[in-house]
């Protein structure tokens, strides 16, 4: 629990074993709710990440977004934050996230990656293609965001239901945000965090992927 709140960390893992451990063991005492959400893993993701204390839910279904709504309907705890297994994202910052989620009196805050300080971290490629997304879906939905493709995010569970989640796939990580920025009952912050390089396979096709988020961007803006 922190200040009165009860916090749940919800991380979708596909093979991610190796990364699983480390994030599990910097994962601060006062978060009260683990839950790994284990999306149809080949290797012992489960079972590590069991061994550690987490709640390991599986979804059969590959898909970011599946992953994800499968942890949602699991959580219990006032504020959800959201990172991968890979431990790309900064474990030891959720107070510092925590804090400025606090500050800024916000429903959703997201975190950046950008500026990217570690250079291992992301390719220029990645960058430019990130860059692109972030930059069409400002441009779409009126509301500039540095990082629409941001997996870390800190937000009161209750929001859940002002929002219409429909992507199993990558773009569910650009389309809860553009649920936060379209409702006028939530109010949306961005902060940067220190994102690094990952442990184990990388899982993203960046031209596949980069794409689908694109097109999906558009039936968002155009279809709803």
């Amino acid at each position: 629990m922190y200040k009165s709140l009860r916090i749940t960390v919800i991380i979708p893992c596909l093979n991610e074993e190796q990364g699983i451990e480390k994030v599990l063991r910097a994962m601060p005492d006062f978060v009260d709710e683990c839950i790994v959400v284990d999306n149809n893993s080949t290797d012992r993701t489960s079972e590590v990440a069991a061994s550690l204390g987490a709640k390991v839910v599986r979804e059969e279904v590959r898909g970011y977004g599946r992953a994800y709504k499968r942890g949602f309907a699991d959580a219990t705890g006032d504020l959800i934050i959201t990172l991968d297994g890979d431990q790309s994202y900064p474990v030891d910052a959720l107070s510092y996230l925590i804090e400025a989620f606090l500050h800024h009196e916000v429903d959703f805050l997201n975190a950046s990656r950008f500026p990217v300080r570690d250079r291992r971290a992301m390719s220029l490629k990645h960058k430019f293609g990130n860059l692109v997304l972030s930059m069409v879906m400002s441009v779409l939905f009126f509301r500039w965001v540095r990082d629409s493709q941001s997996g870390m995010w800190v937000f009161r569970r209750e929001i859940l239901k002002e929002m219409k989640l429909e992507s199993d796939g990558m773009a569910f990580s650009e389309e809860i945000k553009i649920e936060a920025l379209l409702s006028p009952r939530i109010r949306f912050g961005e902060i940067s965090i220190m994102y690094t390089s990952r442990l184990g396979e990388i899982k993203l096709n960046p031209w596949r992927d980069g794409f689908q988020n694109l097109a999906f961007l558009l039936k968002k803006r155009f279809l709803r």
